[in-house]
């Protein structure tokens, strides 16, 4: 087990930057570095980094948040390319899937770097506040030595198991819940708006009742509503999350067919806002009313 005097983090995007920057905060020293750009990314406080060497040569244990698998894969296979790397463990904070998971454990496993799925929920605001949800899969010895660290860009940091790929599948559970929230909201407020009925009063009367979800108690009044659709979380990073949640059930053998219609509803959100925001869906979905 690996607690270290400097952290790495890699990945200074939505998510990362702001959690980086909450590190830094914190207190924690920290090297950073980012492929598009580092400089005017760091967070104050924090080392830049030249490049994944910098940071495999520096830090103990690295922090990853990037945007897919892919993203991931690379930045594990630059770290065990450098001969002279001090780096021990890698946390990836990044939504990847379980079969991607077991691909960079074992490119790790080959160099003696371990490797703990942490991925993390609560989009770009609870980054910037500090209150993201950690969900940890792998050493729990691991998770106490550092979780100091943790609590300083976490409001909660759960245990969810022992073998990475653990995190990945609560934390695709827990976006496909979020995406089913998001449309069937927005078809149930369609058909209200059919037949007249304010929106507000629709969310009003839905959170005091059963058909309360996190969609009408915060998306819809806080993002929708308000026609700002800013809720910090990319209709390209649903979509995908949603695919990835879809494709991992297939495998598993479990029930899939809410998943599909959910999923085209995505693909439909990509085609027509590729770079909007995953409120947005209520657009699409709207806009279908005959």
């Amino acid at each position: 087990m690996v607690e270290s005097d400097r952290y790495g983090f890699v990945g200074l995007g939505d998510m990362g930057g702001p959690m980086a920057a909450n590190l830094a905060r914190g207190g924690v020293q920290l090297i950073v570095y980012d492929k598009a750009g580092t400089e005017n990314k760091a967070p104050s406080g924090a080392e830049v980094g030249a490049g994944i060497e910098d940071i495999a040569r520096t830090a103990e244990v690295v922090f990853v948040s990037v945007p897919d698998a892919a993203a991931s894969l690379d930045v594990a296979r630059s770290i065990v390319a450098v001969e002279d790397r001090n780096t021990r463990t890698l946390i990836n904070l990044s939504t990847v899937g379980v079969e991607a998971t077991d691909s960079i454990v074992k490119t790790l496993a080959d160099f003696g770097v371990d490797y703990v799925d942490a991925p993390v929920s609560g989009g770009k605001a609870g980054a910037i506040r500090g209150t993201v949800t950690v969900m940890w899969s792998g050493s729990a010895e691991q998770m106490k030595l550092i979780r100091p660290v943790l609590d300083s860009f976490a409001g909660s940091v759960f245990f969810v198991g022992p073998k990475p790929g653990q995190g990945q599948a609560m934390k695709l559970l827990n976006n496909y819940l979020s995406a089913v929230a998001m449309t069937a909201t927005s078809e149930a407020v369609a058909f209200g708006i059919s037949h007249s009925l304010d929106m507000k009063t629709m969310l009003d009367v839905a959170n005091v009742s059963t058909g309360q979800n996190s969609a009408t108690q915060d998306k819809f009044p806080n993002r929708i509503l308000t026609s700002t659709y800013d809720a910090g979380f990319r209709m390209a990073l649903m979509e995908k999350d949603v695919a990835l949640y879809l494709s991992e059930a297939k495998s598993a053998g479990t029930p899939v067919a809410l998943c599909e219609r959910v999923s085209a509803y995505w693909q439909k959100g990509m085609t027509r806002f590729p770079s909007g925001d995953f409120t947005e869906i209520f657009k699409v979905i709207r806009d279908e009313t005959d």
